[in-house]
């Protein structure tokens, strides 16, 4: 997907073995532009350290998605972007690579069981 970075968050410490840190890009549809939330995790959160906002980039990621049942017994479900591979395009050429291998992360709260 292709886009303009419209934020780029801080890294977030959420437990001793997990950090991720958030970032949006506007993808400039003409008639209902979107802002699409992907999320770096682990070692890959110094990615958007290379870029800043109003940039054009090119983001690789993977769609994931979860459910989670709440105390109360209530099922909802979450959908997460994780981005392995951020580019900056520049007339047409993508430069200023920032790639990493895809990597299972997971925690007490999320489980992954994608076949990938």
């Amino acid at each position: 997907m292709t886009g303009t970075l419209t934020v780029i968050s801080d890294t977030v410490q959420v437990s001793d073995k997990f950090a991720k840190r958030e970032f949006v890009i506007n993808d400039g549809a003409a008639e209902y532009p979107q802002d699409i939330m992907f999320q770096l995790v682990q070692d890959k959160v110094d990615y958007m350290d290379k870029f800043g906002v109003g940039e054009e980039v090119e983001v690789s990621f993977n769609m994931r998605g979860r459910k989670w049942t709440s105390p109360q017994g209530v099922d909802k479900y979450f959908n997460t972007l994780d981005a392995w591979r951020v580019e900056l395009v520049s007339q047409g050429a993508a430069t200023n690579t920032a790639t990493a291998q895809v990597e299972t992360v997971g925690t007490t709260e999320e489980e992954d069981d994608l076949p990938f």
